[in-house]
């Protein structure tokens, strides 16, 4: 065996150790879904000795309490559109920043990295009496306004396009293209990495956001998947373990299914370090 085997060994069962110690709480979760209301209250083993899906079924069927459709309904309206809404926002405001005379732009940089420096959390009561100043409360407004921009996004998109070549935007020019054409044809294909990254990042912090919609949301008919579940916990439903897992393997399925989609823009914005 090779010297350079033997020295990566080590490492392997540490990430095979690591891996294992991070999905065992999935692993617990799954398996919990999967068990009676007595055996999840009492038993400590993680598989269960009677395998039952009617805590799924219940979730889908007895909407009365836990409206998991209408919840993941919600939460599907304000994340795609919030998401869309900052990688809009965010490429049109990095290549005006890169690419235009924009009066001020210094400074409007300036502002741009030091929002990155405060804390979203600092922001959340100052915006929730905003929108109760203007009886917006518990409507999707609330919940997707806030999401529109992202000034990491436009952190990113804006170095990138520092190291964009101008010559390829000036040959578009010669060849009859306008501004749009050049951002869409030429410069858009080429950030598409960071710009996916940047969705699925968006996507995932909108997904999982609990703190702000229950700030802005109280009917349980504009509840969003995480404020959902919450509920579950301060309801009755909370005396069911079982029932609880379900509805969180339900709200798992669809960010699993974004992020093994987008996985290979994750590496792509890592390793491309130019132009190819």
């Amino acid at each position: 065996m090779k010297k350079s085997n033997k020295k990566s060994i080590p490492i392997v069962i540490i990430a095979v150790f690591l891996s294992i110690l991070f999905l065992l709480p999935l692993v617990w979760m799954i398996f919990t879904s999967f068990k009676t209301l007595g055996e999840s209250m009492s038993s400590t083993s993680i598989l269960p000795k009677e395998w039952t899906l009617v805590n799924y079924t219940e979730m889908f069927t007895d909407a009365s309490q836990a409206p998991i459709i209408l919840w993941l309904f919600n939460t599907g309206i304000v994340t795609l559109i919030g998401t869309v809404l900052v990688v809009i926002v965010d490429i049109l405001a990095a290549y005006a920043l890169a690419r235009l005379n924009v009066p001020g732009k210094k400074v409007i940089l300036l502002l741009v990295v030091g929002a990155l420096t405060i804390p979203g959390i600092v922001t959340l009561f100052p915006a929730f009496y905003l929108f109760k100043s203007v009886n917006l409360l518990d409507t999707f407004v609330p919940l997707i306004f806030p999401y529109t921009a992202s000034t990491l996004g436009v952190f990113l998109i804006y170095n990138f396009l520092l190291s964009f070549p101008k010559e390829l935007e000036e040959a578009a020019y010669l060849d009859g293209a306008n501004q749009w054409d050049i951002l869409m044809k030429v410069i858009f294909p080429t950030i598409k990495p960071v710009v996916m990254t940047l969705g699925v990042i968006t996507f995932m912090n909108i997904y999982n956001d609990y703190l702000w919609p229950s700030l802005v949301v109280n009917s349980n008919e504009m509840r969003t998947i995480t404020t959902g579940i919450a509920s579950l916990i301060q309801g009755s439903n909370f005396v069911n373990p079982a029932k609880m897992m379900a509805s969180t393997v339900i709200a798992t399925i669809p960010a699993i299914i974004v992020f093994l989609y987008a996985n290979k823009y994750f590496v792509k914005s890592v390793t491309n370090s130019g132009i190819k």
